[in-house]
């Protein structure tokens, strides 16, 4: 088994089938099937480095270092999950042993934000009191907004800056999530998350980037 690749958990999603073909085109050292690999992740790996590494330059250097290790392993990949998953924790094993972890604080546990945020996602203002605890001031139905408002440049600017305002956790795991759509298990393997961890961290994220969007269009 390759030094990168993390020991099998519950919960791993297994390579689909899509994987294999593409493992047996790498490993053949088929050139277009590796730049279309590098074109899909490189994005989103060099956001999550960026979590970690003081400055773009370092955080470029971790992905550049990460596909390095992706190729030295591919030949002892055992599949054990998704290569995308396998990928990621390549990812993060660079920035972390590198010691950038350590100089950016970066934590991706709950306990590490529970501060930040006094435990809301919501204010507790726009519900009434107990017992009932219902909605005072109730979220806005989106789905009666006209298509162009929500799709327009300004909204998803608004979204791409309330995305970037997230605790680096948070961030993490809704831009694998919500933007790259992975699944759960993924997610907490790449991480190393535990479920509720990860639940938790997806939770106040969607929250956090909806109070932005419906700060944004109670302004409108």
């Amino acid at each position: 088994m390759a030094d990168d690749e993390p020991i099998a958990a519950q919960g791993d999603t297994p390579p689909g089938s899509g994987d294999v073909s593409l493992l047996d085109a790498l490993r053949r050292g088929d050139e277009r099937a590796f730049e279309s690999l590098i074109d899909e992740h490189t994005p989103a790996m060099l956001r999550l480095a960026l979590l970690y590494a003081p400055t773009r330059a370092i955080a470029e250097e971790v992905v550049q270092e990460t596909w390095l290790g992706v190729v030295r392993g591919l030949g002892s990949f055992e599949g054990r999950s998704s290569l995308r998953t396998w990928i990621f924790r390549i990812l993060v094993n660079r920035a972390k042993s590198s010691g950038l972890a350590e100089r950016r604080n970066v934590q991706l546990s709950t306990e590490a934000e529970d501060d930040a945020d006094g435990g809301f996602v919501v204010d507790p203002a726009r519900f009434d009191g107990p017992p009932r605890g219902y909605w005072s001031s109730p979220p806005n139905q989106w789905d009666e907004l006209p298509e162009d408002w929500l799709l327009a440049s300004e909204t998803l600017a608004v979204v791409e800056r309330a995305v970037e305002a997230l605790p680096s956790g948070q961030q993490a795991v809704f831009e694998l999530r919500d933007l790259r759509h992975w699944t759960s298990a993924e997610v907490c393997e790449a991480l190393g998350l535990t479920e509720t961890n990860q639940r938790v961290l997806l939770h106040r994220a969607r929250a956090r980037v909806r109070n932005a969007i419906e700060e944004y269009f109670d302004g409108r």
